[in-house]
C-alpha cells in the first residue's frame, strides 16, 4: 500500500504563484530543500514523502505541479522510469538531486527531462538559480509578458543610454532574452555603444507593426548576441516624433513584452505621446542623476511629473545616482529626502573605464568587469532579476565533473 504524506508550505493567499512539488523518501531532506527553495518569492512550495508502494513520485496527484524536484533514493532507476512512463506532456519542468553520481542515472535523468541535476549537499543559490531559470522558461513558453524597463535622464548627459546599454546586456546573461530599444529618434547611440551596424530602423518596424510577429521583430534587430537584440534608428535618416502614431508604439511594446523576457527602453529627456506610453507600460522607471543641484531640481520635477501627471506609481520609480562622489556636498540621503523616493542606488565615478567601454563598443561586463562601475551594473541588475544567476548551467558543471567535458 502506497503511504504518502504531503505537507503544502505556508504561504499567504495573495501571494500564490507556481508550484512547486519536492518529492522524496527522505523527510529530513525533503524539509532541508524546501527551506531553501522559499527563498523565492510567489512559489507555492510542497513537499511529498513516499515510505513505501509505488516509485512514481507523480502517483495518484489530482493536480500536477509546475515543477517538480525529485530528491531520489537508491531507487533512483525505478524513480526515473517510472517518470518515463508518463507523457512528455504530462511531465512537469523537472530537478533531480540525491545520490545520482553515476553516468546511467544521468542519462535517464535526462531522459526523463530533467532541466537540471543538483549535486548534494545543495547550495541554496543553486537550487533557487535553477528555478527561477525554469520559471522563465515556463513564462516564455506561456507566452507571458516579459518586463518593460524604462531609463531616462533626469537632465542631459546624466548616464541614462550608458546604464540602459550594460543593464540590458547584464539581463541578456543573467535573466533571458533582452530587447535593447533606444527611443531617442533623431540621437540615438546605443547602436555604436554596443559596436552593430543596423541594417533596420524602428521606423521600418514601426510601420509595419500590424503586420510583424516574433520572429518577424527578432529579424528586424541587430543582434549583439543570441540572447541581446538591439532596436534603434539609423544615422541616415530623420525620424519625428509627431510620425509616429501612439497606436504604432503601444502595439511594438506589447509585441517586444511577448517575445522577450526583458525590454530595456532608453527614452529621451522630454514629455511627449512616446514617451507617456512607454511610461504608462513600464514595469520599472529608472530616473538617472548626478549630484548638483541643478540636476536635482530637474530631477524633482521630473518625478513630479511622473507621478502627478502621469499616475506612475512610486514603487515603479527608481533613482540612480551616477558618478557618485561621497565628497559631494549632495548626500543620498538628501536626494532620497527631496524625490521621495527610498530605492537609490548609486553607480561609482569610473569615467575613464566607461569612456573607454563606449569608445570600443564593448558592455562594461566585457571591457572591465572587475571595475567597480561593471560591479555595481551587476548587482543592481542582480536585484531588478530577484535571484542571483549562477555563471554556468548546472548540468554543465556536472557533466564536466563526471565526463571530464
Amino acid at each position: 500500500m502506497l503511504s504518502v504524506r504531503e505537507v503544502t508550505a505556508s504561504a499567504s493567499t495573495d501571494r500564490q504563484g507556481m508550484r512547486l512539488l519536492i518529492s522524496g523518501r527522505d523527510g529530513t531532506a525533503l524539509n532541508h530543500l524546501k527551506t531553501l527553495s522559499q527563498g523565492l518569492p510567489n512559489l507555492q512550495v510542497s513537499t511529498r514523502l513516499v515510505s513505501n508502494g509505488h516509485t512514481d513520485p507523480l502517483y495518484g496527484l489530482e493536480q500536477m505541479p509546475d515543477f517538480l524536484l525529485l530528491r531520489v533514493s537508491h531507487l533512483w532507476r525505478e524513480e526515473l522510469a517510472a517518470l518515463l512512463l508518463h507523457p512528455v506532456k504530462e511531465r512537469p519542468p523537472l530537478l533531480v538531486c540525491g545520490p545520482l553520481d553515476e553516468r546511467e542515472g544521468m542519462r535517464l535523468a535526462m531522459q526523463a527531462g530533467a532541466r537540471d541535476f543538483l549535486p548534494e549537499p545543495v547550495a541554496a543559490e543553486d537550487l533557487q538559480s535553477a528555478l527561477n531559470r525554469m520559471q522563465m522558461e515556463l513564462h516564455a513558453d506561456q507566452g507571458a509578458a516579459g518586463k518593460l524597463i524604462a531609463v531616462m535622464n533626469a537632465k542631459g548627459g546624466s548616464g541614462a543610454s550608458m546604464l540602459a546599454c550594460n543593464l540590458a546586456h547584464q539581463l541578456s546573461v543573467l535573466g533571458g532574452r533582452t530587447l535593447l530599444l533606444d527611443l531617442d529618434l533623431q540621437f540615438g547611440s546605443l547602436a555604436h555603444s554596443l559596436d552593430v551596424l543596423p541594417t533596420h530602423s524602428h521606423t521600418d518596424v514601426l510601420q509595419q507593426i500590424d503586420s510583424l510577429d516574433s520572429v518577424a521583430l527578432r529579424g528586424f534587430c541587430s543582434h549583439f548576441s543570441p540572447t541581446l537584440h538591439v532596436l534603434g534608428g539609423r544615422t541616415d535618416e530623420l525620424c519625428l516624433s509627431q510620425e509616429i502614431r501612439l497606436e504604432q508604439l503601444d502595439s511594438l511594446l506589447r509585441l517586444a513584452r511577448n517575445t522577450y523576457d526583458w525590454v530595456v527602453v532608453d527614452l529621451p529627456r522630454h514629455i511627449d505621446h512616446l514617451t507617456g506610453i512607454t511610461l504608462e507600460q513600464s514595469d520599472r522607471v529608472y530616473i538617472v542623476l548626478q549630484q548638483s543641484l541643478s540636476h536635482l531640481q530637474d530631477a524633482n520635477r521630473l518625478v513630479r511629473i511622473l507621478r502627478d501627471d502621469l499616475g506612475v506609481q512610486s514603487s515603479r520609480l527608481h533613482v540612480v545616482i551616477n558618478r557618485f562622489d561621497k565628497t559631494s556636498p549632495f548626500k543620498p540621503k538628501d536626494i532620497s529626502d527631496a524625490l521621495r523616493c527610498n530605492d537609490l542606488q548609486k553607480l561609482p565615478n569610473d569615467y575613464a573605464v566607461v569612456s573607454e567601454s563606449q569608445n570600443t563598443g564593448v558592455p562594461l561586463e566585457f571591457h572591465a568587469p572587475r571595475a567597480a562601475i561593471t560591479l555595481s551594473l551587476r548587482e543592481l541588475s542582480q536585484n531588478l532579476i530577484g535571484v542571483e544567476a549562477s555563471e554556468a548551467g548546472l548540468f554543465k558543471r556536472t557533466f564536466n565533473r563526471l565526463f571530464g567535458g
